[in-house]
């Protein structure tokens, strides 16, 4: 039972953004909570999910991704509990429900429910051998069926379904990537930076096939081959489904909290539950939902500041957050409006010799958008020009050769 002076933080989910909010809360001046229990639907403790197509790939070990060593838990008095998910929240009694049958009481909740991959509703999805790239329990299965087969079929050009399939080729299968937009990275990359990018990668022995789409898995128990819109089959050992994420809202609903794609915050993330906080992937705010970690990572330093009453003026404020990748050892950087339209003009510079390319977007004298490949240095520099809308004519023809072509034009 809780005490009249305890105080007690709950936390569903472990991953890179509740962990955040763990270090942020240990950095404030003030601690609010008597005790903070961290219920990890995961067996491992929060790691780096990015570095997961590193390890798939072979390039590191899982001792790598860890964000803390264990004992750093036990000197900030929290506790974790993994493999062990919240599976009901009973707002009234302020307690949740895990899948033990542990109770557990709350003074405040929060949710770091993440995310679940998308469905692609395709038959056969439930096949041996079809799975997602998602977790390190993904990543461990992926390493353990490329020993034992030779091919694959990753269904996806985006960020995950690229570093699938990089990381099996390096673990020496055949892949055959499917993507059903004209280009890869399509919300990334305008259409010449995808094609430069999958012919990169074709260069590398992958088989990428865009504007196609699955039609169906086939197989008795385990998957044996794809049939693709144009009837082409695909046989394979091994499907990895890489079609994007929905915010993982089921525990939210099911406790009457209002949701809509992802569970509502406002800017101080509270949901429509004052006792209840929501961040990261399973949050939205207005009509924005959060698939980046940096977002998440602003969404936890304000959510410490609101809950140990630091800052009373603390809100988070969705900005523009440029994406920076590395696919098959090209870095990637994109910024604002990828595609060109009418109302703008472009700015195309392209180093063949060194596969570097740079298209920027310009509208009435003001950058709206970047996109390059090969050579990122300046990319910081044009997001900071998007953000602020600065008037570049004066330095408008020497633009797409970086920071200081520019400045030294000014």
């Amino acid at each position: 039972m809780t005490t009249q002076t305890e105080s007690i933080l709950v936390i569903c989910g472990h991953g890179m953004v509740s962990q955040r909010l763990l270090e942020s809360l240990c950095r404030q001046a003030a601690r609010p909570f008597t005790r903070i229990v961290v219920f990890n639907g995961e067996t491992t403790p929060a790691y780096n999910r990015i570095q997961l197509s590193a390890l798939l790939a072979g390039e590191t070990d899982e001792a790598s991704l860890a964000l803390q060593p264990g004992d750093w838990f036990r000197s900030c008095g929290i506790e974790v509990c993994d493999g062990e998910p919240v599976v009901a929240i009973n707002r009234e009694d302020h307690t949740v429900t895990t899948v033990t049958g542990r109770i557990q009481s709350y003074t405040h909740l929060v949710l770091a429910t993440g995310s679940r991959p998308a469905s692609t509703g395709l038959p056969g999805e439930q096949l041996n051998g079809v799975m997602t790239f998602r977790d390190l329990n993904d990543t461990r299965t992926m390493i353990d069926i490329a020993r034992r087969h030779r091919r694959a079929v990753v269904i996806g050009g985006g960020f995950l379904g690229l570093e699938a399939a990089e990381g099996l080729r390096q673990r020496g299968m055949a892949v055959t990537l499917v993507h059903r937009s004209h280009h890869l990275l399509n919300r990334q990359l305008d259409s010449l930076g995808g094609q430069l990018l999958q012919q990169h990668m074709e260069d590398r022995g992958l088989t990428i096939r865009t504007d196609t789409s699955p039609r169906a898995l086939l197989g008795r128990n385990q998957v044996r081959a794809v049939q693709l819109d144009d009837e082409t089959l695909i046989s394979t050992d091994l499907v990895v489904i890489a079609a994007g994420i929905a915010p993982a809202t089921g525990l939210a609903r099911e406790a009457g909290l209002d949701c809509d794609r992802g569970i509502r915050v406002d800017s101080r993330m509270r949901t429509s539950d004052p006792a209840i906080s929501a961040l990261g992937e399973c949050c939205q705010l207005g009509d924005a939902t959060f698939g980046l970690v940096e977002p998440g990572y602003q969404q936890a330093d304000v959510l410490a500041r609101v809950l140990s009453g630091s800052d009373s003026d603390a809100v988070f404020q969705p900005l523009h957050t440029p994406t920076r990748l590395k696919i098959s050892g090209v870095p990637i950087f994109s910024c604002g409006q990828v595609s060109p339209d009418p109302d703008t003009d472009s700015v195309i510079w392209q180093d063949h010799e060194h596969h570097h390319y740079c298209r920027l977007l310009i509208k009435n004298q003001r950058l709206t958008g970047a996109v390059l490949l090969g050579d990122t240095r300046d990319g910081p520099w044009y997001s900071q020009r998007i953000q602020q809308q600065d008037d570049i004519s004066r330095y408008r023809d020497h633009i797409a050769f970086g920071k200081h072509y520019c400045e030294a034009a000014a």
